[in-house]
């Protein structure tokens, strides 16, 4: 599994780039490829079960990879390009991220704007739903999938104990900072 980075060089997320910094999270080596073991352990570092990790680690490198190596041939350890992450944007989604994988305010402030009703600054299971079919787009069903698995995963991770998915998770969430918080919960909790 050969890097196309320099070694001895550490792949460094652009500062702007919250797509680039979500996905930077589960490069545990920081070379800049995402390889499924290294999916695998990010996702089991956030909290996730053996089964759900493996799962999410074969569905998200076998769905992206090819997509993030341009002009590169079919890989089978499924590497993922961190930098070019922003070509592997799928459709039925929030519009968060813009074509280049740069945070869109006003489009986070529209999900809360537009879905969360019964909590200004979180939403309920319901709007969840209200939220995932409003971002369906006609014949995308990968999109409509990829869109549904993400935020799902994240409701099921992150809601507190009334099941409300609050406004700064999910920013953390789009931003990458929430893998981190999550990771050092989980390791705090086993070495108390």
């Amino acid at each position: 599994m050969a890097s196309s980075a320099s070694p001895g060089v550490k792949f460094v997320p652009e500062e702007d780039n919250f797509l680039q910094r979500h996905v930077a999270f589960f490069d545990r080596n920081k070379d800049g490829i995402v390889y499924p073991s290294e999916t695998y352990q990010g996702f089991r570092a956030i909290g996730c079960g053996y089964l759900l990790s493996a799962f999410a680690s074969l569905f998200i490198n076998m769905g992206l990879s090819s997509k993030t190596r341009p002009g590169k041939g079919f890989s089978f350890s499924f590497p993922i390009e961190v930098k070019n992450i922003h070509l592997a944007k799928h459709g039925s989604d929030s519009g968060v991220y813009d074509k280049d994988g740069r945070f869109v305010a006003s489009k986070f402030e529209e999900i809360f704007a537009k879905h969360s009703k019964t909590h200004p600054d979180a939403l309920t299971g319901e709007e969840l739903k209200q939220l995932l079919n409003a971002n369906k787009e006609p014949n995308d069903r990968k999109g409509a999938i990829a869109g549904y698995t993400e935020w799902k995963m994240l409701h099921y991770l992150c809601k507190d104990k009334n099941g409300l998915l609050h406004k700064e998770t999910v920013r953390a969430a789009y931003d990458g900072s929430l893998f981190e918080q999550l990771e050092k919960q989980r390791a705090s909790k086993k070495h108390p």
